[in-house]
């Protein structure tokens, strides 16, 4: 199997997030308030992954390093991605919200670059800044307001917010996902970020019976729990431990395809001359800005170091 299942993994992880920005409108829009999806999602998240953190011997193991880390990631994941998403698909259309996903590659990379010490190429800047413009003719194509809480644009707004987080986040908590696995990892997450919502989402979901929505909205909010929630982490997560930050970049391509395909089926929106251009722009920066992503390469005189050496030991010359 090789790498191919942890291909897989990041290409399930992606159809399933991708479904997610139509049932958060359309439960938003009409049966529950946004704070109280975004708590149900913590619910379920933390039943599923805190038990496998709480009963590993590694999770006992962690430096305060390494748990430093976990913590900023956790907050990034709780605060910047799940409720700027939940918040922001509240406000705009999927077709919208999912085609601004897309720009997950230019902040995975670029952080990338910040982490490994790459070189800014004018090839990626070029890139970087015509899939910023895409990102742009979405955020204002409704209107020039960003701040106006309810209105498109700054709803637009939120779900790129939210993208920058989770694109940072996976290339920031691997050295950690390597070292103490996926399952572990992420169950701290959720414990920290149960700590730090319960105390302010609580009241949302207080005296809530899911059982009294409808058989669809049930349906729905089942979804985005589980199959949206829980399982896409995993596969997420799983396919960032093995794979590069490329892999996990590129494969959000999905992510639009379904939620638009959802979101026309369910007339929820329609394909207009702004989505047509954003996502253009958006797909040509980052043709570029991946075409410009190499590593620094190694002088040619100098062979790579031996596997257990020190890379940056003198080479002996050899007349």
């Amino acid at each position: 199997m090789g790498k191919f299942r942890y291909n897989l993994a990041l290409v399930v992880a992606n159809i399933l997030f991708g479904a997610n920005f139509s049932f958060y409108v359309s439960l938003t829009r009409h049966y529950l308030n946004f704070g109280q999806v975004f708590m149900l999602q913590i619910l379920a998240a933390a039943a599923f992954f805190i038990p496998s953190a709480l009963f590993s011997r590694r999770s006992y193991r962690i430096p305060v390093e390494d748990f430093g880390n976990i913590f900023i990631v956790a907050l990034m994941v709780i605060y910047g991605w799940m409720y700027l998403l939940v918040w922001g698909a509240s406000c705009t259309n999927p077709i919208d919200a999912s085609t601004i996903a897309t720009l997950g590659p230019v902040f995975t990379l670029f952080v990338a670059h910040i982490v490994d010490t790459r070189r800014i190429t004018w090839v990626r800047a070029l890139g970087a800044a015509v899939a910023l413009a895409g990102a742009g003719v979405l955020l204002v194509d409704k209107g020039s307001s960003l701040v106006s809480d309810g209105a498109e644009g700054f709803g637009n707004a939120l779900v790129l917010c939210a993208v920058m987080a989770i694109a940072a986040n996976t290339v920031i908590i691997k050295p950690q996902l390597k070292r103490y696995g996926v399952a572990v990892v992420v169950g701290w997450f959720y414990i920290i970020g149960f700590a730090l919502t319960a105390p302010f989402f609580w009241d949302e979901i207080r005296g809530l019976d899911p059982l009294s929505l409808p058989p669809g909205a049930q349906a729905e909010l089942l979804y985005i729990m589980v199959p949206g929630t829980v399982l896409p982490l995993y596969l997420l997560y799983l396919g960032t431990e093995h794979l590069t930050s490329v892999h996990t970049a590129l494969y959000r391509y999905i992510q639009p395809v379904v939620a638009t395909v959802l979101s026309l089926l369910r007339g929820q929106s329609t394909i207009d001359r702004a989505n047509i251009v954003g996502a253009s722009l958006i797909f040509v920066g980052i043709i570029f800005v991946v075409a410009g992503f190499s590593r620094r390469r190694r002088p040619p005189h100098l062979p790579p170091p031996l596997s257990g050496t020190d890379s940056h030991a003198t080479v002996p010359h050899r007349p």
